[in-house]
């Protein structure tokens, strides 16, 4: 990697060092070798460590670098394209889906947002299912399942266990639910403690979460919140929807 003077350069230093870094990437390291820290390349091209900070924050955000605990930074593979979209009138992962791992199932009130969209009460329990999207043996999303007792009539004269087990007999009542359609949103996050340790990530490293809501004659059924790998994915959606970027004043969202 070469020193590069960024001093006459007018677009702001880290954009133009992240250009640098990139072709660097392309050039000079392997997928998986680990970069030099951060006083050593701040040093190596002149600039202060928190511009270099942006850099590289820029280049996760885009994919090409990952941030591994004990590891450090290293140069990512690329990104993996993850079909997003199902059929229109078909639940997402089917309990025969080997992508989707089942992890947990416990019965919870859900979040403010979440329990707007299943015209449920503030303080209802649902039923909650919590799953691992895996992808070429790697864990590319974590999701929580929001199941209200109506959407699963039949659960209760069901005796299954907690963890998996418990998870698996929820899935398959609700897949007996014909669905009417469903519907889909984007957005950028951080990831959460949970995510994070289940995705092998760091707190607040950077996410695609998608929401979708599903839908019977009645009203919703479920709602999915699944937060993907920024670094390592490439959402597609597929024919179920057109994908609508819009912008709000402090994030972007497709929906």
């Amino acid at each position: 990697m070469g020193t590069t003077q960024l001093e006459s350069v007018q677009e702001p230093k880290y954009w133009h060092l992240k250009t640098v870094l990139s072709e660097a990437l392309d050039s000079d390291f392997a997928v998986g070798e680990v970069l030099p820290n951060e006083r050593d390349l701040a040093a190596r091209f002149g600039v202060a460590r928190a511009t270099l900070r942006q850099a590289l924050e820029q280049l996760e955000l885009e994919g090409r670098l990952q941030r591994r605990r004990g590891v450090g930074t290293t140069v990512a593979p690329p990104r993996l394209g993850v079909a997003v979209a199902t059929a229109q009138h078909g639940w997402a992962g089917g309990d025969t889906d080997e992508a989707w791992q089942p992890i947990e199932c416990t019965t919870a009130a859900a979040p403010a947002a979440v329990a707007v969209m299943l015209d449920a009460d503030a303080e209802e329990a649902v039923n909650v299912v919590r799953r691992i999207r895996v992808a070429h043996g790697q864990a590319v999303a974590a999701e929580l399942l929001y199941i209200p007792s109506s959407s699963v009539p039949e659960l209760s004269a069901i005796e299954a266990p907690s963890g998996p087990a418990r998870a698996r007999s929820v899935l398959r009542e609700l897949h007996r639910v014909g669905l009417d359609g469903q519907d889909r949103s984007v957005e950028l996050g951080s990831a959460r403690a949970d995510d994070a340790k289940e995705l092998d990530r760091l707190p607040g490293a950077p996410v695609l979460v998608v929401t979708t809501r599903y839908f019977t004659a009645v009203g919703t059924a479920a709602v999915s919140v699944a937060t993907y790998r920024a670094d390592t994915c490439r959402l597609t959606f597929g024919d179920a929807g057109a994908l609508e970027i819009s912008h709000d004043e402090q994030e972007r969202k497709a929906s």
